[in-house]
């Protein structure tokens, strides 16, 4: 049956994981919001992503719930209370949980869509997770969950308000997050150590980008860099990390968040994945085909300094 969209008022949204994933949401996000013009959108999320949260124009309110493997009673009941209280016509939950999928059947939400797996009877409209075959990339499988309420499938823009800028960066920078977070996936530290010296002789600007944990498990690395390179790993707020992505012109990463923020901003990227891990590949979690290039091996060990660095040099050609 048809859902009239008069009749939502309140919409419920569930990504709780990690910044890279739930940046990959944006699209349907907007997506609902433009069905649905009229309701007001709640985002659940991790207290990790709530900076970039804020910063959804289409998102209203925002509840924290941790991505944590168990919450207690407590914990849960608050929830729940927030979920009865706040009276939502419609819930969709991206990542499952059968948490998230009993506290929403619990509140009486009417309307409740997500995958069928994680309790997934409890759901009103589901579709079967199909990820794992990656036929598609992660925002159009968000952008097809979406639509199992009637959002557009078609519109891949992001819309966030970052600041304009960093104090310092601006123009010729070349961004380097050389960390992931699955070690099957890292290319060698000392591959990202020579191709930084690569990039130096070419009178670039580097500029080392990366989370508070990755730089204190990385000391050695971080200390061992060129006196010319800037280290901001660990320095930033997810919004600065934005901005400097907005104002340099390419990201060197492996799979990783920051590759996902750099297509929030338009950034190009020279992107390094392995190939042969089911559900992980850059069919799935690459960067922006239309200005980036992905390098891809089934052992990194393969993709040698000068392959990255060739990519990285005709991308700034092109670029000029």
């Amino acid at each position: 049956m048809p859902i009239k969209s008069n009749k939502i008022k309140r919409i419920l949204v569930c990504r709780n994981d990690r910044f890279g994933e739930f940046l990959l949401n944006i699209p349907a996000f907007q997506a609902l919001k433009k069905r649905y013009p009229d309701s007001i959108i709640t985002l659940i999320v991790d207290p990790v992503t709530l900076e970039l949260a804020k910063a959804v124009p289409c998102v209203d309110e925002i509840i924290l719930w941790s991505n944590a493997p168990k919450h207690t009673f407590q914990e849960k009941l608050a929830l729940f209370n927030k979920l009865k209280k706040g009276k939502f016509d419609l819930a969709l939950i991206f990542n499952p949980s059968k948490e998230i999928n009993l506290l929403c059947f619990l509140a009486g939400i009417p309307l409740r869509g997500g995958y069928d797996k994680k309790w997934g009877f409890l759901l009103t409209h589901k579709l079967k997770d199909l990820k794992h075959l990656e036929e598609k990339h992660e925002i159009e499988y968000n952008l097809e969950l979406a639509g199992i309420f009637g959002a557009s499938v078609d519109n891949h823009e992001f819309v966030i308000d970052i600041p304009h800028q960093v104090e310092g960066f601006v123009g010729n920078w070349v961004a380097v997050h050389p960390w992931t977070s699955d070690l099957v996936k890292q290319w060698p530290f000392e591959n990202f150590h020579n191709l930084i010296k690569k990039l130096l002789l070419l009178n670039l600007k580097v500029v080392v980008i990366g989370g508070k944990q990755e730089a204190q498990n990385s000391k050695i690395f971080l200390d061992s860099l060129p006196d010319e390179v800037n280290n901001l790993a660990g320095k930033t707020t997810l919004l600065e990390l934005a901005a400097v992505l907005k104002s340099s012109r390419l990201l060197i990463s492996g799979d990783s968040g920051p590759v996902h923020l750099a297509r929030v901003m338009k950034t190009p990227v020279v992107a390094i994945f392995r190939n042969d891990l089911p559900g992980k590949t850059a069919k799935r979690w690459g960067p922006d085909p239309e200005r980036s290039v992905v390098l891809e091996a089934d052992n990194l060990g393969k993709i040698t300094v000068d392959d990255v660095f060739n990519k990285i040099a005709s991308l700034l050609r092109s670029s000029q």
